[in-house]
């Protein structure tokens, strides 16, 4: 079974100028075939999300009207422009709409959908959107929009962004995305109003993005990032708000979207793996946007310097917003145009800085969460997540049921290079059901091929294991399919266990379901509305690789060496001295320092290849 919306690196698709114009020489001849004689530009099964889409494969048509002066699409833009002036613009209230501020405004709005309260929730966004389309053909449209409607369209658009920001509550759905987007649309407005009006609109957006968005930030793995639905990072719509930053910047030149989408930049690198995967959102857990994302990953990725354009994609929106049947769809017609508009090309190599939460070196990565446990380890081109034991969650020791990953203090963390070697040491504290502190160091290294993980404890009682993940799917190159195999070796006796109960709380990775769908099972609200995050942290077990102690180790010490990617033989030998803990693998000897650290109790790390 194959993932279906994470598929390939959105780098991977051809972006020179002849690429885009062949795109839309496509999306021309699609768009005229379609045009109604109303000049309605609509997938024909569009049913919601209909607001703006019209009106985006018409901004589509302006700018190719641009690009190529093809004769035939004056007519067809000024035909698509009149339908939506005349048949997509609302000015009365939808009946059950819950968040206008005030009542009969008489403002104009784009539905969701068409019919009379049938699903108003929509509403916002949809207006968003609409608004984007509307600024978009007011750049590119001159002169083949006559001046009536030119007039016509401005008032349009001045409309949606008071409706937006004066008729409604703002930011309804707690989207980041959308709230960005409507500062882009103020921002881009401002420029078509008379000067005084322009300006006025200028600083509400940038009041709104400072008290309402910017105010408003969640941290997460160390950086503060505009929330998406209530959390902090949501893989599919991070990287379209980080494309909203992108746009906000390059029409405003204000630095404090350039700061933003920095910060959110490194972010999104630090959790992505080598090979583009990431899972987990507060709306979705494996849905990953498409071109509407490449505006962003582009621009930050050259700005910071880090490849971020091996982002995972879905591949089937590679270019613009389709219909079931792989037909142009108008919906986020917005971003396609920018992405074209846009000259910056991909930066292809990764960052050599090293960051507090990601370890990687050639295809190996580890991202770390906020208590630096990974979230996503890929060695091999398998991805594993963390595993589950009586609704604990992470990667660590495990004795008498008890996982040992929660720090109870300060989480330190080294970062070290040496001789082609890459590792990171994690000393944390953790406390057990019996109240006794103890230092878990968890020292991670990678040759770039396999990945290498030693963890040592003070000893324990009974029976103590290192749960060291859930395999859970495999990269085939354009691809990525569910797994529950491994090249995984144990200096201990390894096995891979599966839950033992049966129900949506036990996870097992010979099924075919997959995370996205199991965690929404465990949500509290609707697959769409409910948080896949928090439904999947109800998971009781899940499957899991259980790696025994290795032999050898100091007699007051457990220590589990565990290595992912590669077959083969395990022995490591220990040796105790006063500055730490020796540990000697085939490929390298390390000396992880005491829990106390160095004079500044920080963690000490040495390494070198053997």
């Amino acid at each position: 079974m194959h993932l279906l919306r994470q598929l390939g690196p959105l780098h991977n698709l051809p972006d020179t100028p002849e690429a885009y114009d062949a795109l839309l020489a496509d999306v021309v001849e699609q768009a005229l075939a379609r045009l109604t004689p109303e000049g309605n530009l609509e997938h024909p099964d569009c049913v919601d999300d209909i607001g703006d889409t019209s009106l985006g494969v018409t901004s589509l048509l302006a700018l190719a009207w641009q690009r190529r002066r093809d004769p035939r699409l004056p007519e067809a833009v000024g035909r698509g422009l009149r339908f939506h002036l005349r048949e997509r613009v609302f000015t009365e209230d939808n009946p059950g709409y819950p968040n206008l501020r005030r009542r009969g405004s008489g403002l104009p709005y784009a539905r969701y959908v068409l019919e009379d309260g049938a699903h108003p929730i929509g509403d916002w966004p949809s207006t968003v959107w609409a608004l984007l389309q509307a600024v978009n053909i007011l750049g590119t449209a001159d002169p083949i929009v006559p001046d009536e409607d030119r007039r016509e369209l401005v008032g349009l658009a001045h409309g949606y962004w008071l409706w937006l920001t004066e008729a409604t509550f703002f930011n309804p759905q707690e989207a980041g995305n959308q709230a960005i987007g409507c500062v882009v649309g103020g921002l881009m407005l401002a420029g078509h109003l008379p000067t005084e009006a322009g300006e006025s609109v200028r600083a509400r957006a940038m009041s709104l993005y400072a008290d309402e968005i910017r105010a408003r930030r969640v941290r997460d793995r160390g950086a503060l990032l505009p929330p998406e639905h209530g959390g902090a990072y949501d893989n599919n719509y991070g990287p379209i708000s980080l494309s909203f930053l992108a746009q906000a910047h390059k029409v405003s030149g204000e630095p404090v979207f350039a700061e933003d989408g920095d910060a959110l930049a490194r972010y999104l690198d630090a959790r992505l793996t080598v090979g583009g995967f990431d899972i987990g959102g507060p709306r979705y857990s494996e849905q990953h946007s498409g071109f509407e994302a490449v505006l962003g990953l582009r621009h930050f990725g050259r700005r910071i310097g880090a490849d971020l354009g091996r982002y995972r994609g879905d591949t089937r929106w590679g270019r613009h917003a389709v219909g079931p049947d792989g037909a142009i769809d108008g919906h986020f017609a917005f971003m396609l145009v920018w992405q074209i508009q846009d000259t910056t090309r991909w930066h292809r190599t990764p960052s050599r800085n090293p960051a507090r939460h990601q370890l990687r070196a050639g295809t190996v990565s580890v991202a770390f969460d906020q208590r630096m446990t990974p979230s996503l380890v890929e060695a091999a081109g398998t991805y594993y997540l963390p595993a589950a034991v009586n609704r604990q969650h992470g990667f660590g020791p495990v004795v008498d049921g008890f996982l040992l990953s929660r720090p109870m203090g300060e989480v330190r963390v080294r970062d070290l290079e040496s001789d082609g070697l890459s590792a990171k040491l994690v000393t944390k504290p953790v406390v057990g059901r019996d109240h006794v502190l103890r230092h878990v160091r968890s020292l991670y290294v990678t040759d770039g091929v396999s990945l290498w993980t030693a963890v040592a404890v003070e000893r324990l009682d009974g029976t103590p294991y290192l749960l060291a993940g859930l395999p859970y799917a495999t990269d085939d190159g354009d691809r990525v399919r569910r797994t529950a195999e491994a090249a995984v070796t144990s200096a201990g006796p390894l096995r891979l266990t599966h839950p033992q109960a049966d129900g949506v709380d036990h996870f097992d990775a010979r099924s075919e379901t997959t995370q996205e769908l199991a965690a929404f099972a465990l949500a509290a609200d609707p697959r769409g509305y409910g948080n896949p995050d928090e439904g999947w942290r109800h998971l009781v077990t899940s499957t899991a690789l259980e790696a025994a102690p290795a032999p050898g180790a100091p007699q007051d010490l457990h220590v589990f060496v565990v290595r992912y990617g590669s077959p083969g033989p395990l022995a490591p030998t220990f040796a105790e001295t006063p500055a730490g803990l020796t540990i000697r693998t085939e490929a390298f000897t390390a000396l992880i320092g005491n829990p106390a650290g160095d004079d500044r109790g920080e963690p000490a790390l040495e390494l070198r290849r053997r």
